[in-house]
């Protein structure tokens, strides 16, 4: 499997899906992702099991900035200042995803997986994330910025599983998870 570790496989990555679906299935809320240098791939291990939609709202895939835009609100300005991999535009973006698939719970990923498209202060490996969340009373979003390495397959299988690794985080406390 082209150097990705046994962790990482595409039966683990739908077995980390599955299990955060049963999580969010027993707390009542579903889950909606932002995608961009993942292409789908957080959604298809949330689906992967059968009756995801009892979990799962729904995802976008995003990866030109007029998509960012127009469907999930992401401001030009955001665009402009920090670029499409910041964690100004995944917080946009994990917002925009909770209200366009109205869900409880959502996640949002842009980076750069490479082999191309780095720079010295973006090199190829760099994921932003952002987690959205409803709270009483309004949204509570965390962001982070990870430096992952590896090829383009195995910058993008860590990107899913820290997405989803963010997301149990937060179901288990809510309260500390963010701002």
């Amino acid at each position: 499997m082209s150097g990705t570790s046994n962790r990482l496989s595409d039966a683990a990555l739908a077995a980390l899906g599955a299990a955060l679906g049963r999580e969010l299935a027993a707390c009542g809320r579903l889950l909606a992702t932002a995608e961009s240098c993942s292409g789908g791939w957080i959604a298809k291990a949330m689906t992967d099991t059968p009756g995801s939609s009892a979990w799962f709202a729904g995802g976008v895939v995003c990866y030109s900035d007029a998509v960012k835009q127009r469907v999930l609100g992401v401001s030009a300005e955001t665009l402009a200042a920090c670029g499409a991999v910041s964690e100004p535009t995944v917080e946009e973006m994990a917002r925009g995803a909770l209200d366009v698939c109205g869900a409880d719970v959502a996640v949002a990923v842009s980076g750069i997986a490479g082999p191309d498209g780095g720079t010295p202060g973006k090199p190829v490996g760099t994921v932003c994330f952002g987690w959205a969340w409803r709270v009483a009373g309004g949204i509570r979003t965390r962001v982070m910025t990870g430096h992952l390495g590896g090829d383009r397959d195995t910058v993008r299988r860590e990107t899913v599983a820290a997405a989803l690794a963010g997301v149990r985080q937060l179901l288990e406390n809510p309260d500390a998870a963010g701002s």
